[in-house]
């Protein structure tokens, strides 16, 4: 059968539950600060929790929305979601309550399940979310030690490819966040596609450090429930301890951002052992003096390319590469479609122009915005905003995380939103932000305004203006008048002028 012939004959079936597959298994499925689920304990809470948010009214098909750091609340969650049948909506704890109600209301969220560590957070979150609507969300907090074991579980035994497994909100450059909808499809042929790339091992211990209500964090703990493999969670990233869980732990897969993977190098005080047979390195192009560290170090790195809307990987750097490919994200996975596509049309190897993609990890679409929807999905195809090359073997080399993307510590900052925030200030008159590097987070916010006529600027008033609107990250570390800013003949802001104030 070919291949699009396999794709449409799957995308159409349901298959079996993938954890109810391992509902009597005592391997281990899930590792986070000391503890340890089998898969035989994740599939009993996962089925607990499915029964209390049963008992709460949760139908399937509700919005279940997640703030939490724990892992084991997470895993839980996220699980006890597919088990009700729910759309989970994982929200990013770094956020302002601001930020988090737009997600609440945008995707209609019927209940908000948070761990102990972001009680303060979820109800500051839905005091704001009552200036967008008249009713809240139900609440349920989970500290990940304590299970209710008086109510029914619930299970399913068959999952549907085609039915959305969560809303996973990207910014835009707009600067209103979007929803992408996240398939049980898109996480399966995900999930064939790296396994064909990286290998699959009985004894795999992915870890990620990277938190699960982004698309890398999440994909890790499905894929090794799909695998039937184990993985490991870090609440945050710290360079020592990712060190020592390579050591000691018999970590063999790693998940990281550049600026996380330089620390570590910085950090480790001897070879990485022979166990850890991949790093897996996303988050935006990595610098080459990075990358030539890692070869003569022997450190097993993949360069990779990835989107939240692609699920996670789009194209990998196998090892056998690193050398004659460096710098390269590599070759497609094995169902993704890769074109450049320039101004008149397609483009041949070796010319820039915008990355687009096509194949069964692409989502559908975003959540209610249609306007999203017609800019980005077009006669089949997703259309990335990043720039890039491929050369006459079909190896990705992606030159810019979309034209303005900042990558802070491996968190995607669009000065759009920045800017949106800034020129709601009384003082501010225009506004424009751009990157600059840092040695810990590769690139952190800046910003050049313009000021009312009078106006002084004060930069800590100004700086904990924004601090009260965006997440911490967002905010500008650096703010510099102009009289004014560059624009182009047509009255575009020129970002990458903006360096010249520094």
């Amino acid at each position: 059968m070919a291949i699009e012939a396999m794709l449409a004959h799957a995308v159409d079936q349901r298959v079996p539950d993938w954890l109810d597959r391992q509902r009597i298994s005592n391997k281990l499925a899930i590792e986070f600060q000391g503890k340890q689920w089998t898969y035989r304990q994740l599939y009993e809470r996962a089925g607990l929790f499915a029964g209390t948010l049963k008992s709460l009214g949760i139908m399937p098909g509700d919005r279940i929305a997640l703030l939490a750091r724990h892992g084991l609340v997470f895993a839980a969650t996220v699980h006890g979601v597919i088990q009700r049948e729910g759309i989970l909506v994982p929200l990013n704890t770094r956020l302002q309550p601001v930020e988090l109600a737009f997600q609440l209301h945008d995707a209609r969220v019927s209940i908000l399940v948070f761990d102990s560590a972001h009680r303060e957070l979820a109800m500051q979150t839905t005091k704001a979310l009552m200036e967008l609507q008249d009713a809240p969300p139900l609440h349920l907090e989970l500290n990940g030690e304590r299970w209710d074991d008086q109510v029914t579980p619930v299970y399913r035994e068959y999952i549907d490819l085609k039915a959305t497994q969560c809303i996973m909100y990207t910014s835009g450059t707009t600067g209103l966040p979007k929803g992408a909808l996240i398939s049980f499809g898109n996480h399966l042929w995900g999930a064939l596609g790296s396994a064909i790339r990286l290998g699959v091992q009985p004894n795999d211990r992915w870890l990620t450090p990277l938190p699960l209500f982004h698309v890398g964090g999440q994909s890790v703990l499905l894929r090794s429930v799909i695998y039937g493999t184990t993985a490991m969670i870090h609440a945050s990233f710290d360079p020592v301890e990712v060190n020592r869980a390579i050591d000691e732990d018999g970590v063999t897969l790693l998940s990281v951002v550049p600026a996380m993977l330089t620390q570590m190098l910085r950090a480790k005080t001897k070879a990485y052992p022979t166990t850890l047979r991949n790093i897996l390195l996303g988050g935006g192009p990595a610098a080459r003096s990075l990358l030539e560290v890692c070869v003569k170090e022997n450190v097993p790195v993949s360069q990779s390319y990835g989107l939240t809307e692609s699920n996670s990987q789009v194209a990998t750097l196998g090892l056998e590469d690193s050398l004659r490919k460096l710098g390269s994200a590599g070759q497609p996975l094995a169902f993704t479609e890769v074109r450049i596509m320039g101004k008149d049309g397609l483009v041949p190897s070796y010319q820039e122009g915008e990355i687009i993609l096509r194949g069964p990890t692409i989502v559908s679409g975003y959540a209610h915005n249609p306007k999203a929807n017609e800019q980005a999905f077009r006669d089949g195809w997703f259309y990335t905003g990043d720039i890039g090359y491929v050369d006459d073997e079909g190896y990705l080399f992606v030159l810019d995380r979309r034209a303005d993307l900042i990558i802070s510590g491996g968190e995607n900052v669009y000065p759009a939103e920045i800017e949106a925030t800034l020129l709601t200030h009384e003082d501010v008159v225009e506004a424009g932000v751009a990157g600059m590097a840092d040695e810990r987070f590769g690139q952190i916010p800046f910003a050049v305004v313009t000021l009312r006529a009078g106006a002084t600027l004060n930069q800590e008033a100004l700086e904990e203006y924004c601090r009260q609107r965006l997440a911490g990250y967002k905010v500008p570390k650096r703010i510099v008048t102009a009289d004014a800013l560059p624009r182009n003949a047509s009255g575009k802001l020129l970002r990458r002028e903006l360096h010249s104030w520094l």
